[in-house]
């Protein structure tokens, strides 16, 4: 009888764990294919009711991912190539969205615009973020400027940091190790190395965070060389986020952050005693007021920024800082129109042979109108103040219907938007080549798509795009900075697909076809794949395959100054991770490039074959 009542318990108990995993699989399935989206109007918007392409990356997501840079998890997203990801840690050059530069690709961290002025690029360094400290990712495709300002023409890839837990005390605690080798040399020995540490909290109205992490990776050399010595990367990162709940409608946080990383690099596709060292210090602040309908807000931070650099040429210094206020006003009428009406400032500073600075003030507006019958509308307006080059506006007009269905929707969006890309500093007012005469990038984009969607089971997408971009900064025949008269045209097609056939299989899929003219389209790839099969095993354990395809792509060769052609290459991942305590540690495994693909992803510099990476989550 005993015995008997032992089995029935144990039934009972495997009963509920199942259930209980059903539900969890269940309730993914939901978040990922009706999810909540906020950065395109900066509302929180169920997707039906969105008429921009946007991409969220979720809590889950990341965890999904854990060993993997933040660089390495967006560049598995339909239209964005992240050249160097894919190679030695330490190696990105550059953040390519829909057959853009990186300059045209703006990054904000906790609301806020995160640029280095003393940089050529104007580009955000991936490598200063930890995926570990990240709760959750947003990218909007298409042109942002309206709502977002300069550099926001190809996406805007918004990254919220973790947030401090409701209890008086949590922690969480990430650990990674794994190997660091080409495919030619399979050694097997461990050369990689990732931690994080968070501990935080709430007590009464006050919340607290502290967030550690560090990242190592030795064993490979940045270029292919015939020596192919190994070049260190390491870094180290701490955050600490504050804030006071003074009463229900009033809030305030603070935060802090330092991250250094120490870079070794090869010059002129040779060995070479080369190392860069890179320095963030960031502080800032949040605040909102809610009121009937309505709430203020104002997202504050100030950067400084300082990169020193010690290679056969010489030791140079590079300090630049900024200061981004971001003030605006949101409202809802009728529960149906929901405004936006702020004012954006920024100044950026860098250190040159002389000290040189420009400010932007920016009043922008924003009108999103939510129908009961499929129709929804997002539109808007900014007039871009320059201290240097005087004023410019950009404007948006966001159409989409949303058909309802027994069981989901059939919505077609359209848009049709205008986009700015500030000169900057170095080319305003660096030591070679600088023309403080030079106008804004302009850039506009077109966007037509449909989109499917089935409760709990399907979710296909597919999108047409067209970008005319003006006044491009180049050079002329003597090196100096101007706005070349050609214009540049990208063209394409982006298809995703979410399907959920059962609770415990999944399939996310994505295609891009990009076409650039008016240059030779460098590191830009014309066809894209990303395929991931996840099979949740048992309720502790699930598994996931990645395959991903790169199209062939022009590169330039800097030892004759030729554009030769990579080819095309193919990668496959696996994952597999399993839970020991109940949401308290899971244990992961990690296969990338199972197939120890050899292959060239940026000119001459190395790439990453086969890899084991194994580590542990644990949540307390």
């Amino acid at each position: 009888m005993k015995k008997k009542y032992l089995v029935l318990c144990a039934a009972v108990s495997a009963g509920q764990i199942l259930v209980a995993q059903n539900v969890q699989q269940d309730s993914i399935a939901v978040q990922e294919l009706q999810e909540v989206v906020v950065s395109d109007s900066r509302f929180q918007l169920k997707r039906e009711n969105s008429g921009k392409t946007v991409i969220k990356i979720s809590g889950a997501e990341l965890e999904r991912n854990q060993g993997r840079t933040i660089a390495e998890i967006i560049n598995t997203k339909s239209g964005i190539e992240i050249a160097g990801s894919r190679g030695r840690d330490g190696s990105v050059f550059g953040v390519f969205a829909r057959g853009g530069r990186g300059r045209q690709a703006l990054v904000i961290v906790d609301g806020v615009r995160v640029s280095d002025p003393s940089s050529f690029s104007q580009e955000y360094d991936l490598r200063l973020l930890s995926a570990a400290n990240i709760e959750s990712v947003e990218i909007i495709k298409g042109a942002a400027s309206t709502l977002y300002g300069t550099n926001a023409a190809t996406a805007v890839i918004n990254i919220t940091t973790k947030k401090n837990a409701k209890k008086p005390i949590s922690a969480n605690f990430q650990s990674t190790l794994g190997t660091n080798q080409t495919a030619d040399d399979q050694n097997y020995n461990l050369g990689n190395f990732q931690n994080n540490a968070f501990v935080n909290g709430t007590v009464n109205r006050f919340s607290y965070g502290i967030n550690f992490s560090n990242r190592y990776s030795s064993g490979l050399s940045a270029a292919v060389t015939p020596e192919n010595e190994e070049d260190i990367f390491s870094q180290f990162s701490t955050d600490l986020k504050l804030g006071y709940q003074f009463t229900d409608s009033f809030e305030l946080s603070i935060y802090g952050n330092q991250t250094k990383f120490t870079n070794e690099f090869d010059a002129d596709l040779a060995e070479a005693p080369n190392q860069s060292r890179t320095a963030q210090e960031r502080a800032g602040l949040s605040t909102s007021f809610k009121y009937t309908k309505g709430s203020i807000h104002l997202n504050a931070a100030y950067t400084d920024y300082e990169t020193e650099s010690i290679s056969t040429f010489g030791e140079s210094v590079f300090e630049g800082k900024n200061l981004v206020l971001d003030v605006y006003n949101k409202y809802i009428f009728a529960e149906k129109w929901h405004t936006i009406l702020g004012v954006n400032y920024l100044k950026d500073e860098a250190v040159f042979t002389n000290k040189a600075d420009f400010t932007i003030v920016d009043p922008y507006f924003n009108l999103v109108y939510v129908s009961d019958f499929g129709f929804n509308l997002n539109t808007g307006a900014r007039l871009n103040n320059h201290s240097e080059y005087g004023n410019h506006f950009v404007y948006n007009v966001n159409p989409s219907y949303a058909f309802t269905t027994s069981e989901g929707y059939v919505k077609l969006l359209g848009s049709y938007a205008t986009s700015y890309i500030t000169p900057n500093l170095i080319q305003l007012f660096g030591d070679f080549g600088a023309n403080p005469d030079l106008e804004p990038e302009e850039n506009r984009t077109i966007e037509g798509g449909v989109e499917y969607f089935i409760n709990k089971k399907l979710r296909v997408s597919a999108l047409y795009f067209d970008r005319n971009e003006k006044n491009t900064i180049g050079f002329d025949q003597n090196f100096t900075s101007i706005n070349v008269a050609d214009e540049i045209d990208v063209s394409g097609i982006e298809f995703e697909a979410f399907w959920f056939p059962t609770e415990e299989f999944s399939l996310r899929a994505n295609y891009t076809y990009t076409d650039r003219e008016g240059d030779n389209a460098i590191r830009i790839p014309e066809h894209k794949v990303n395929l991931n099969l996840g099979y949740q095993i048992c309720p502790t354990t699930n598994i996931s395959l990645d395959y991903a395809y790169t199209g062939e792509r022009l590169d330039t060769d800097f030892t004759t100054f030729t554009d030769v052609t990579l080819d095309a290459f193919s990668l496959v991942n696996l994952y597999l991770e399993h839970e020991v305590m109940a949401n308290k540690l899971k244990l992961f495994l990690s296969a990338n490039n199972i197939l120890n693909e050899d292959f060239a992803e940026v000119f001459g510099f190395t790439t990453r074959g086969r890899n084991i990476t194994t580590g542990f989550n644990l949540t307390f």
